[in-house]
């Protein structure tokens, strides 16, 4: 391509920004939901995490008599609802939920490194890996008794 055709498009797009508010005009970002690839991502992040929690010795046994099944569809309800997606979680509130289980921060604390694995386990961006466990943290004092 010639200079003159990279400079009239250059121009042209130019000419266009300045039309359309120049640098009032803003990018909307894409909601954490579709940057972490959907629902279908999503799922198969909940997959690895719940696989990594089974195997936690730290802390499996609060899961033993967990219907898995339904599980991961909450947690992917939960999730997809808190990261903007087209989803709402029906399930109990994390602090219902919870209510006696002895769930320690060590315990949580564990719960956490189990997602952080599952998420680097699909190469999630720290940006995005950042947002979500930003969204889930509020629930630790909901989940957390001793």
């Amino acid at each position: 391509m010639k200079f003159r055709s990279v400079f009239s498009i250059v121009l042209t797009v130019a000419l266009l920004a300045v039309g359309c508010g120049g640098s009032k005009m803003a990018v909307q970002e894409k909601s954490l939901y579709e940057r972490l690839g959907g629902k279908e991502a999503i799922t198969a992040v909940v997959d690895a995490f719940v696989a990594n929690v089974a195997g936690d010795q730290r802390i499996n046994r609060f899961f033993k008599d967990a219907n898995i099944p339904r599980l991961k569809k909450m947690l992917v309800d939960q999730i997809c609802q808190a990261t903007g997606g087209p989803y709402e979680y029906k399930g109990l509130d994390m602090k219902s939920a919870h209510k006696g289980m002895g769930v320690s921060s060590a315990d949580f604390n564990a719960l956490v490194e189990n997602l952080v694995k599952a998420l680097d386990t699909f190469k999630v961006p720290e940006k995005e890996k950042g947002e979500l466990l930003g969204a889930l943290a509020g629930m630790k004092d909901d989940i957390v008794e001793k």
